[in-house]
């Protein structure tokens, strides 16, 4: 069952977080069976998802966090959507064919980031917007370094990302294959309004605050891509902190937990539908017989024959605006 564990550093200004995507990752692989990605596209996504879940557990935030990098690579977009309950889902836009591989990897300036061009946007998208209510908000960072070099894994761009636009030093390391998609970040927080501060053995300066941070990080980063895909969550945590004071929370899983989820529905899809317009439609079905359309999230596919096109506008004076796409 997929997993996300919780855990402060007593005393010190730090937090981790580990997570372990199984039957969740294997829902969305086995949904794209009849179209699958290639391996190192499918690895990437699992990565993201990942990641995904991971930031998305760090804010406090009523609404979906949509991470995406774009590029003019093979790989135009890949994208990972986690809601406030950590459901989630995930796609890519692939034109063309990616390098060889032997290893099942590709790192990203191959894959997205072919002419220097790539970004990363993170953005926060809140459940209910408006004049009164929380704006959109998004963060896009370059897929290369400040030195103009491109960044070949996901993890250091994150890492980039965080240190750039949010202010937090964060240590990030993600590995993804078949069965699991998984995940371990340690973030240094910032020394105000926090609880765990509040420890006995508290750190007396920044200095000693970020001697404490590097430790730790320089821990977690030992941490190697097999060991992360096969060691169960207690061991690597128990491998990596066994001579630091932690104080773990309880796993989330099950309903409380990652795991899959995807927003399509036969009412979305017939809100799409009737904002093409009526001639749009009816030229479809005349052309076609029918209208099929495919979710690019969870695969689903919903069909309108010429009855159910023609009830999409029985009462169309009646409907308001929608998006034109499926989402």
């Amino acid at each position: 069952m997929s997993e996300l564990h919780k855990f402060l550093f007593e005393g010190l200004p730090v937090r981790g977080m580990l997570v372990r995507l199984t039957d969740s990752w294997k829902e969305i692989l086995e949904r794209r069976a009849t179209e699958p990605f290639e391996a190192p596209v499918s690895h990437l996504l699992g990565e993201m998802a990942a990641a995904g879940v991971l930031l998305q557990s760090t804010i406090k935030f009523e609404g979906a966090l949509i991470f995406q990098i774009f590029g003019d690579g093979p790989v135009k977009v890949a994208v990972v959507e986690v809601q406030q309950d950590l459901a989630f889902r995930t796609t890519a836009k692939v034109v063309g064919e990616l390098p060889s591989t032997d290893s099942g990897r590709l790192p990203l300036d191959a894959m997205v980031n072919v002419s220097g061009n790539g970004r990363c946007a993170l953005t926060l998208d809140p459940q209910e917007r408006g004049e009164s209510k929380r704006q959109p908000y998004q963060g896009v960072v370059s897929l290369s370094n400040e030195h103009g070099q491109p960044v070949a894994e996901l993890s250091s761009v994150l890492e980039h990302y965080m240190r750039q636009s949010e202010q937090l030093e964060t240590r990030l390391v993600l590995a993804a294959n078949d069965d699991i998609a998984a995940g371990i970040l340690i973030q240094r927080l910032p020394l105000e309004g926090e609880g765990n501060l509040e420890g006995k053995g508290m750190a007396a300066d920044d200095a000693d605050m970020r001697e404490a941070y590097n430790r730790i990080a320089h821990l977690a980063s030992t941490l190697t891509r097999e060991e992360l895909l096969t060691l169960d969550a207690d061991i690597i945590l128990r491998r990596l902190f066994w001579e630091e004071d932690v104080l773990y929370f309880p796993a989330q899983t099950g309903q409380n937990g990652p795991r899959f989820a995807c927003t399509c529905s036969q009412e979305r899809v017939a809100g799409m539908l009737r904002n093409l317009g009526r001639e749009e439609v009816d030229s479809i079905v005349q052309e076609q017989g029918k209208i099929e359309v495919g979710c690019e999230f969870c695969g689903k596919h919903y069909l309108f024959d010429a009855v159910d096109s023609a009830e999409l506008f029985t009462d169309e004076r009646d409907l308001a605006p929608g998006p034109t796409r499926l989402q």
